[in-house]
């Protein structure tokens, strides 16, 4: 078995109005979240961003502002998932992403990782998700999206 390495990226997609795309896991019914991923042997975390949106939804990533919000969080890695990762990983580092959409865009999910879509205000996504990064990630989207849009990017590249 391969391992997974425990470096992944978070993706928030989201419209400039600040809905929210959120798919839910085939492998946990019930788990809201955002696009992630572990990123594969030799990709830098933007590469694994843009693989990751497209096969988990569809979206070509390179169609649109795909921003590094410059924000690494490092958690346990759930117990259910830990088989994943070589023995005695107990800990992954994310780093995340903002992919910004002009409107809600059609959305193909894989059907073995996913159940579902939703598009909803950031509010509402942010109370769904499972995860505290994910959660976190979602309640600074409207301050990270109007920097981006006018174009201060004190902590961000695009």
């Amino acid at each position: 078995m391969k391992y997974k390495i425990p470096l992944s990226v978070l993706v928030v997609i989201h419209t400039p109005a600040l809905e929210v795309l959120l798919i839910e896991r085939a492998d946990r019914p019930g788990f809201w979240q955002s696009v992630t991923g572990s990123l594969d042997e030799g990709e830098t975390c933007r590469q694994t961003a843009i693989r990751e949106v497209r096969e988990e939804t569809g979206i070509d990533a390179t169609q649109y502002p795909l921003v590094d919000w410059r924000i690494q969080n490092r958690f346990e890695i759930f117990r259910h998932w830990g088989s994943r990762f070589a023995p005695g990983t107990t800990h992954n580092t994310e780093r995340v992403f903002g992919l910004t959409v002009p409107e809600r865009v059609p959305v193909v999910l894989a059907p073995r990782e996913h159940l579902q879509y939703r598009w909803m205000p950031w509010q509402e996504a942010a109370a769904l998700v499972f995860s505290w990064t994910n959660a976190d990630a979602l309640r600074l989207l409207p301050l990270l999206a109007r920097e981006v849009r006018e174009g201060s990017g004190r902590s961000l590249s695009p």
